[in-house]
């Protein structure tokens, strides 16, 4: 059986989620990299002020997740597969070893001043839940227009969905979709456009900025959210990191890759529990857990008693 480690994307952030990581010299050593990466103190990412801006989240989880992942790697073994959402890819990526850790810091710094620069206000994201993609297409299309864009941009569940754009067009996406049976409406921690159209030219100059890094193929299975499959080369899953921020996120298929590749035990990484819920709604025959609601030493037991996969 496998193991599939899960990273959130914008939304799972928390003030306080640096501090609140396990007094280990490892935490401790994986924020000391990152400082020294970004050159100033990593600690002050974290306050309720400071994550307002997009820029400290997306550093908050890339830090967060790679410094738990580390530690829980270095008590038990490493997982057979990972996978994140959206900016969850980056620390994914550091995991599988594609990527370095300094590497990814820097360029999740500049994803996080791209998107930013090119949206600083009157966008955002709306979580839909209750409707298919089939029933929510149809009112996307009558409300999206030019000078207020609207579009559907993560697939976590086949009734759970996001989309992103204009204020105005997710207000009005908002009421139709409460008008044609959506269970609950509710707008993302995220203040930007992600993974549409929208973000087409921050996506591009990123890619640009990653010709200049190095990259490896992965010592596990990297799955992409944005393919819903494998990525084996270097070069393939740092075009995949470059350009996730402009392309929808398909979640629900790439847990359904994950779990016919053998996914027995999943656990999420700091700092949420949504991915959790999600793997939980998806399959009712594995374990999914989150390292926010389970002890280190529990989830250090429940990978020890997992098989190792051929």
């Amino acid at each position: 059986m496998s193991i599939v480690w899960t990273f959130p994307g914008q939304g799972a952030q928390r003030a306080g989620m640096l501090h609140d990581l396990p007094a280990h010299p490892m935490i401790a050593a994986t924020l000391d990299e990152a400082g020294a990466a970004l050159g100033r103190d990593v600690l002050t990412l974290d306050s309720a002020a400071a994550l307002r801006s997009t820029v400290a989240v997306q550093l908050c989880l890339l830090i967060a997740g790679v410094a738990f992942a580390r530690l829980l790697a270095h008590r038990t073994r490493p997982p057979e597969m990972v996978a994140g959402l959206s900016i969850g890819a980056y620390p994914a990526a550091v995991m599988a070893g594609t990527l370095s850790f300094g590497d990814a810091v820097r360029l999740v710094e500049l994803r996080g001043h791209l998107m930013e620069d090119a949206y600083p206000r009157g966008y955002g994201m709306l979580a839909i839940i209750g409707l298919t993609q089939h029933d929510l297409q149809p009112l996307i299309d009558l409300v999206n227009t030019p000078g207020s864009p609207l579009f559907l941009a993560n697939l976590n569940g086949l009734t759970q969905l996001v989309v992103a754009g204009a204020q105005a067009a997710l207000q009005r996406i908002e009421l139709l979709a409460r008008q044609h049976g959506a269970r609950r409406c509710e707008m993302l921690q995220v203040a930007v456009p992600s993974h549409c159209p929208l973000l087409a030219e921050p996506a591009a100059e990123l890619a640009r900025a990653f010709a200049d890094v190095p990259t490896h193929a992965p010592r596990c299975v990297y799955l992409s959210s944005s393919s819903a499959r494998a990525l084996w080369r270097g070069e393939l899953i740092a075009a995949d990191l470059a350009h996730n921020m402009a392309r929808p996120v398909r979640w629900h298929d790439t847990i359904e890759v994950a779990r016919e590749r053998g996914a027995h035990l999943v656990i999420e990484m700091p700092g949420g529990s949504v991915l959790t819920r999600l793997a939980a709604g998806a399959c009712c025959r594995w374990t999914a857990v989150s390292a926010d609601e389970h002890r280190l030493e529990d989830l250090v037991w429940l990978t020890d008693r997992e098989p190792a996969a051929d």
